[in-house]
């Protein structure tokens, strides 16, 4: 898993998995409605204010589009345009955006609409959608021309539902082929770039580093234990605290998944693990000096993710046209990590 010393791409797929391994193979995002994501907000917007919320459903369209065709009809900047995430076009996806329109009417919004956008809800607020602000995303997904073990995957689900699942970045998170780490590296040697495009791959270089981490805790079979100097994440507030020993009332809020180990997110400075937790990411951050020296230069200070991710309200069954999921997450989790758990690398990025 090192990176390649010509950095031309990285290597992305192959990360251990928790549970075996795939239990079968499937297809997903064959049409739209085969993977449907629908945002959570997490707070109700107050109805009134100077900023319009507006929650979309669209198909076949990514959310920077979506952004620009709203501004553009409201008449305002790009930058009068608030979401708190992005969303792949692949799929019938539903999320908020906010449109800066201070002492204004709303526009008339089904002028935006088409066969490919809709607007669902229409309500004010008196604060601009920022990125992060989620609660989470609700998932359904179909596995189409499921093929493999059902009793295996089914234990499967069953353990992730207890456990849940390596909290792994997907692959759209880098790029194709690892670009976006790529362009990192070019950011470290001195190519000249903009602001947007350098936080993106900043985060890439970071979120790679994190997978490392992660792989060597999954290798290890200790990605959801509490290990001495862990630094750990409450999962009601998102707050870190660290814990100097792993002792029996850490492992047992683990366990009922009130906390979480975390990796870091590398950066200048920041809560770093220490004793048996520090060991495994000193040691991946000592295997990779160009991505660390870059990051320590460029990037802002050390955050902390969770090494792993629960679902809520994961339940499946099995049709016709295969095996149908449906699950929330956390923000910033993927369901393609989850996914991967079951059918692979290459299904679950299809």
């Amino acid at each position: 898993m090192t990176p390649n010393p010509e950095f031309v791409g990285f290597d992305l797929t192959g990360w251990p998995h928790a549970y075996g391994g795939p239990s079968g193979t499937g297809n997903i995002k064959t049409v739209p409605d085969d993977f449907i994501v629908e945002e959570i907000l997490g707070f109700e917007p107050e109805g009134s204010g100077e900023h319009v919320f507006l929650f979309v459903e669209k198909i076949g369209e990514n959310t920077e589009y979506v952004a620009r065709l709203l501004a553009r009809h409201a008449g305002v900047r790009q930058r009068d345009i608030g979401y708190a995430g992005l969303k792949d076009r692949h799929g019938r996806t539903r999320q908020w955006f906010s449109v800066w329109l201070p002492g204004k009417d709303d526009p008339d919004w089904s002028a935006v609409e088409s066969e490919s956008l809709k607007v669902l809800q229409v309500v004010r607020h008196p604060r601009k959608l920022k990125r992060g602000v989620l609660a989470g995303n609700r998932f359904e997904i179909l596995l189409r021309n499921w093929q493999g073990d059902r009793a295996q995957a089914e234990s499967q689900l069953r353990q992730i539902q207890t456990r849940g699942f390596p909290n792994y970045f997907g692959p759209q998170r880098f790029g194709h082929q690892g670009r976006n780490i790529d362009k990192a590296v070019a950011l470290f040697g001195g190519a000249k770039l903009k602001r947007e495009q350098a936080s993106i791959y900043l985060s890439a270089a970071r979120s790679y580093l994190f997978n490392l981490i992660l792989a060597e805790r999954v290798s290890q079979g200790n990605w959801d234990q509490a290990l001495a100097g862990d630094i750990f994440k409450l999962a009601a507030s998102n707050s870190l605290f660290a814990g100097a020993a792993a002792d029996a009332g850490l492992a047992a809020r683990v366990a009922a998944g009130e906390i979480h180990p975390t990796g870091v997110l590398y950066g200048k400075a920041g809560l770093f693990a220490e004793a048996d937790a520090g060991q495994i990411e000193q040691a991946v951050l000592n295997a990779n000096p160009l991505l660390v020296e870059g990051l320590r230069v460029h990037a802002d200070a050390a955050d902390r993710r969770a090494l792993r991710a629960m679902p809520g309200e994961l339940g499946w069954e099995w049709e016709h046209a295969g095996l149908r999921l449906g699950f929330s997450l956390p923000a910033g989790s993927y369901a393609t990590a989850l996914l991967r758990e079951l059918i692979g690398d290459e299904s679950a990025a299809a």
